[in-house]
Formats: C-alpha cells, structure tokens, sequence
C-alpha cells in the first residue's frame, strides 16, 4: 500500500531567528503593550537614545559627502528615524515581516528604504556605513559570525553592545533570542576569539553605565578599510 504523503512536507518551515524575534514582539518581552511594535527601552529611554543619537549624527555630519547609511536591526525605528537626514541614502532592515510592512506605511521618504531580511543567511544591502544598534548580543555565535563575515563589505561599522562592568569573558555562546550574555557574565567583543574580526581602527564613540548589575552600553566606531 501506498504511503499517504506528509501534505506539511513541503511547507518552509520559519527561520528560527525569525521565530524568536516575531514572539518578542507579539508577546512584548521588550515591554510596550496593545497592538504596537516595541523595541525595549534601549531604544526609547532619552538617557539610551539621545547620547547614542548625538554622537552618531556627530561622526554623519563629519562627512563632507554624506554615507549611504544600513541600520542592520532596526526595530521600531525610533532611533534611526532620527538619523535618516544625515545620509545620502539610508536602509532600514530588520527580520520581522509585519514590523517592516508598518514601516514602510509609516515612514515615507525619498532616500530611506525598507528591506526584510535575515542578517545571518541573506545578502545585505550595499552601504558605507552599518548600524548594528544592540542587535548582535542576542545572537548566537555561529549567527554572529555570518553576520561579520558580511560586514566587511562596509568601510565603517558602528556597533552597539550591553555588556558587564569590568573584565568578562567575552563571546561565550547562548541560543539566540530575547535574552543576552549578559546572564552569562559575558559580553560581545568581534576582535577576540572565536571571531578575530580585522579591522584598521577602533573607537569607543559613547559608555553608559547602568547600575552595577546592569553592566555599561557600549558604541563603537569600527574602520575596517
């Protein structure tokens, strides 16, 4: 007798960073409530948002023509809808269908674009400068390293990342999702092992320092050609 065929068998399976990041939002593990989007307070507390806004619009303008800027993670967009005017063009790109589909609605202007994409497995769009804003620490360290493979594509990287106080072991690995190393003791560093990223230069831009079990936001200016 003949198998009766699986009808699910050719049905794509969702990514399952793609998964992880959709529950955030649907569930609101980053806070926020009703039908709305909400990226957490890193990307809407002013003591988070403003300094990170100034010091990266600084390093914009310093430019006497202007980068195409990626926001790699972009989120709700609360923060770089603030940067968007200092660029020559600026890309938006963020794994949540329905976050980017709002987007796109929500915010129209000739030099911004929208794309939905999975940082670790698609092509990124072309640019001089990527914004990875507190996106990388909830990765695990095979995505990461994808991800930075890419990244050397752009002349300039500016990172964010929340990390201990004081010495920790960087990159130990956790299962991507809402969480961070942080619960590990430990923080991102791309320029040690298991990642070893080349670069040209390297300068801290800002430090936030939360409370000590909070650890310190940290942004970093990356050339790497």
């Amino acid at each position: 007798m003949k198998k009766k065929e699986n009808s699910t068998k050719n049905i794509k399976k969702p990514w399952p960073t793609k998964a992880a990041m959709s529950q955030v939002y649907e569930l609101h593990l980053w806070g926020g409530s009703g039908s709305g989007f909400y990226s957490g307070e890193g990307s809407h507390h002013p003591e988070l948002v403003k300094p990170y806004i100034r010091v990266v619009r600084s390093f914009l303008n310093s430019f006497e023509n202007p980068l195409v800027v990626c926001d790699l993670g972009c989120g709700d967009f609360n923060v770089g809808k603030k940067l968007v005017a200092h660029t020559k063009a600026f890309v938006a790109v963020d794994i949540v269908e329905e976050l980017i589909a709002q987007h796109k609605e929500h915010f129209k202007l000739p030099h911004l674009e929208f794309q939905c994409l999975d940082l670790a497995t698609a092509n990124l769009p072309e640019g001089d400068c990527a914004l990875l804003r507190q996106v990388l620490q909830h990765l695990s360290n095979a995505e990461i390293q994808k991800i930075l493979l890419k990244l050397t594509a752009f002349k300039y990287v500016i990172l964010t990342e929340h990390v201990p106080e004081g010495d920790f072991e960087p990159n130990k690995d956790i299962i991507t999702g809402q969480g961070t190393r942080l619960k590990k003791q430990s923080g991102l560093n791309i320029l040690a092992p298991p990642f070893l990223l080349k670069v040209k230069e390297e300068q801290q831009l800002l430090a936030i320092h939360l409370d000590a079990f909070k650890g310190v936001i940290v942004t970093t200016l990356y050339t790497l050609f």
